[in-house]
This record gives structure tokens, C-alpha cells and sequence, in this order.
């Protein structure tokens, strides 16, 4: 498997995303080998995010920019992590059917994934998924994030460039997006401005022009960023000024040294994070712990135990079993 992914296999990659999706533990075992197997090769491709409200065109403008980037001689990998279902735990998985033109192409790959009620709606393997890609040589690796909230922060940990996608005529439109996701975008890119929307799409890049100038500095940013812009994925206008840009961005860090050290700070995250989850996945497999979970659960439930107590009790358990 690890051959064929080294060798641009996308079946390979395919079954190899699936592997490190897998919940099972010897799965797991497996799936650290291969990315232990992957990891001499070094490559590295453009990690972009994308994040949006829904019907802001995301899957439009992910097809149109990526058959873009194919013209370009590019390879272009696309991680679509779809809402899973609170309820069933089911997921529609329907991003390569919105994005048909760009699925048939053979230097494009794309591969929806259930967020499976993980916090932000991204998929706990997403990083690893990324790694698969960059091994399987994809110059540019675009995450598309289900977009609820937290998703944004979450995704800048383990992306390069984070691309916020907006629709103008939104009403006030500085109200439909929260000051801390407009902290973390690079790129504030304005959908469909084409037709008559146009002029309401460069009223509202004027809008977020001025509210970035009033966000305090960053240090790895040059001059003039995070930007705004218009594009329509639909008229496919913009977005070659704004491939243009990101690659400016993406130059100018590397040179300056934030590239590297902003991987290094990921990848520290993200092993914290994996320890955090081992901790509580250890927690929840205990049988004895579990119990006493359930019989304090109870307790706070009809009120009869705080839950912070009943919580430090179960902790205090777990360490006395440890």
C-alpha cells in the first residue's frame, strides 16, 4: 500500500485513507506503519483550508479552482469532511457528486469523509489523510471544512493557508462572520460576483477591506494581508489573481521562516491532541470506571452530586486503578 501511494496510486490512496479512518485497533497498528513507511519521502504540498457558510458555493469554487490549478500542471487533492448525523451517525458524503468535472479528471483526487460528531466537523484523521496525500505527490491539498463554528480554528492548525469563502447580499454582512474566524483568515474570498450580484460582491470586499485594516497585526503576515477579494467560481473570474496570491503568501513565509516553524507548532498540537484523545479513549474502556460513571451520571442528573465532584471522583478512580 505504501508503494502505491508513493507511486500516485489514487486507488492506493483511497484504500490507505481508509485504513487510517478505521477505528479498529489493529487497523490502527497498521495505519501507523504506513505513515511511519511514508515519511522518508518528505513531500510536502500547499495545505489550503476553505471554510464557508452553506450555499456559499464552497463545491462550485473548489471544482472550478482545482480544474484551475489542473491547467496549471498541478495535482490537486481535495478532503471533503462532510456533517455526520447526530442521531444516526450517517453522513450524505456528497462532494464529488457536486463536483463532477474535477472528479473525472485523473490529476485531481477527492475524498469525502464523516466529521463523525468530532468537535468542528473535522474528521479526526484529516491530518493524517493530508500526510497520505502530500506522499502520494498532490502539489496542492484543499480541506473543505463542514463550516459550524469551531471548524475554522481547527483546520488552521493543520493547513498552511486558511480561505474564507463568503456570498455577498448576505444583509449586514460584518455580522455574518464572528471577529475570531476573521483573525485566522489569510484569504476572505467573495463568491459569485458576477451578474447582478457584482456590484453588492465589491461592496461587500470593501466591507471586509476595512474591517481587516482595524484586526492588530500579525507577524507572519507581509503587508496587505489577511485581503479580500471577488471571484466568481461560476463566471470562473478571480481565480487566478487569487491562486496568485496565496502563492505570495505562501513564498514570502518561507522565506521569512514562519512556514516551517507554523508546521513544527502543528504537528506539536496535533500530538498533544492525539495524547488528550488516547487518555479519554482509555478512560471510556475501563469497565470499572465506566460503571462509576453511570452511577455518578445518575447522581447529577437528578441533582443529587455537582459535576465537577462527580467528575473528580471518576478521575480519582481511574488514578487509583492506573
Amino acid at each position: 500500500m505504501a508503494e502505491g501511494v508513493l507511486n500516485g496510486d489514487r486507488r492506493a490512496l483511497a484504500r490507505a485513507i481508509t485504513l487510517v479512518e478505521s477505528g479498529r485497533a489493529d487497523h490502527r497498528a497498521l495505519a501507523l506503519d504506513l505513515l511511519e513507511r511514508l515519511a522518508p519521502a518528505r513531500r510536502q504540498a500547499l495545505r489550503i483550508g476553505l471554510s464557508g457558510t452553506p450555499g456559499v458555493g464552497k463545491s462550485t469554487f473548489i471544482e472550478s479552482f482545482g480544474l484551475m490549478l489542473i491547467g496549471l500542471g498541478l495535482r490537486v487533492a481535495v478532503l471533503a469532511v462532510d456533517p455526520s448525523s447526530a442521531r444516526s451517525g450517517g453522513s450524505i458524503l456528497g462532494d464529488k457528486t457536486r463536483m463532477e468535472r474535477l472528479s473525472r479528471d485523473r490529476a485531481a483526487f477527492i475524498r469525502p469523509s464523516p466529521s463523525q460528531a468530532e468537535l468542528g466537523g473535522v474528521a479526526r484523521r484529516t491530518r493524517e489523510a493530508i500526510a497520505l496525500c502530500e506522499g502520494a505527490g498532490f502539489d496542492v491539498v484543499l480541506i473543505e471544512t463542514v463550516g459550524v463554528g469551531q471548524s475554522e480554528t481547527l483546520v488552521a492548525e493543520m493547513t498552511d493557508l486558511f480561505v474564507l469563502l463568503l456570498a455577498p447580499a448576505g444583509g449586514d454582512e460584518l455580522q455574518g462572520v464572528k471577529r475570531g474566524i476573521m483573525e485566522i483568515a489569510d484569504l476572505i474570498l467573495i463568491n459569485k460576483a458576477d451578474g447582478d450580484l457584482k456590484p453588492a460582491a465589491l461592496r461587500t470586499v470593501n466591507d471586509y477591506a476595512g474591517a481587516l485594516r482595524l484586526l492588530r497585526r500579525r507577524p507572519h503576515d507581509p503587508d496587505g494581508f489577511p485581503k479580500a477579494m471577488p471571484v466568481s467560481a461560476l463566471a470562473e473570474e478571480g481565480l487566478q489573481k487569487a491562486w496568485a496570491e496565496m502563492q505570495a503568501l505562501a513564498e514570502w513565509r518561507r522565506e521569512k521562516g514562519f512556514f516551517d516553524s507554523r508546521r513544527a507548532e502543528q504537528a506539536r498540537h496535533w500530538f498533544e491532541a492525539e495524547v488528550r484523545a488516547g487518555v479519554l479513549a482509555r478512560l471510556a474502556a475501563d469497565p470499572e470506571v465506566a460503571r462509576r460513571m453511570q452511577a455518578l451520571g445518575a447522581k447529577v442528573a437528578a441533582g443529587a452530586a455537582a459535576p465537577a465532584r462527580a467528575a473528580a471522583e471518576v478521575l480519582a478512580a481511574f488514578d487509583a486503578r492506573g
